[in-house]
């Protein structure tokens, strides 16, 4: 009986650590930006932990790894990039040709990486503004032609799409499910429909405290419980 009791704790133990390595590893799909084709051969590094690989014929790939990650991606006519790794699940990574100029909108933005969408955010905040480097008498002139020209107006129009998305994501990350469930129970329906309905805005999450944020979860919650 003794025996008995020895082996099944050995096997619960060995079923825990088997767990416990399969969520140690990030899996995703890399795909090019513009057409949404599979990338193979590109080289994936985890800076966390120094482990790297390749991603596969179909764009796949599995590297050793856990959430708050790094992840660096290397392709042959692509920019190196940089991926965080937010969440559970498969991770979709989206890299960009070599000096490709990419068209934004609020799909494209979605799916670039946090290391793209500030260097697209410096890159409109750049073709935005209405001072240039002079060719002819040297330093910096006013440009009427860069202030009112088209270019301008797209890349301010740009430069407020690339920041909510930035906007979004910091909610996003912050107003998670974990956190929720930490503090209040839902059922997984119900849980979908009050981040929906309570989700707080950028200005709020930037500023509140850990004890805010947990202030307004309560608070929500008991008003969501009277609807």
């Amino acid at each position: 009986m003794k025996n008995i009791k020895i082996i099944a704790f050995l096997t619960l133990i060995l079923l825990g650590n088997i767990g416990i390595a399969a969520a140690q590893q990030i899996k995703g799909l890399v795909f090019d930006l513009e057409n949404s084709q599979r990338l193979s051969e590109v080289l994936i590094e985890n800076i966390s932990n120094n482990k790297s690989t390749k991603t596969a014929a179909d764009g796949s790939f599995t590297i050793d790894g856990k959430k708050n990650d790094y992840l660096v991606l290397k392709g042959k006519g692509y920019d190196r990039d940089t991926a965080f790794i937010y969440q559970d699940g498969i991770s979709r990574i989206y890299l960009v040709r070599d000096k490709s100029i990419i068209r934004i909108d609020e799909v494209t933005v979605t799916r670039m990486t946090d290391s793209r969408l500030n260097t697209e955010i410096e890159r409109a905040k750049n073709n935005s503004q209405a001072v240039e480097t002079s060719k002819t008498r040297g330093g910096l002139r006013v440009s009427p032609s860069r202030l009112f020209g088209k270019e301008a107006k797209i890349a301010r129009n740009s430069i407020k799409i690339l920041e909510l998305e930035k906007e979004q994501r910091l909610v996003d990350r912050t107003f998670t499910n974990e956190l929720i469930l930490s503090l209040i129970s839902l059922p997984t329906d119900q849980l979908a429909l009050f981040r929906d309905k309570y989700r707080p805005t950028y200005a709020f999450i930037k500023a509140a405290r850990k004890e805010d944020l947990t202030a307004y979860i309560l608070d929500s919650y008991a008003k969501f419980k009277k609807q």
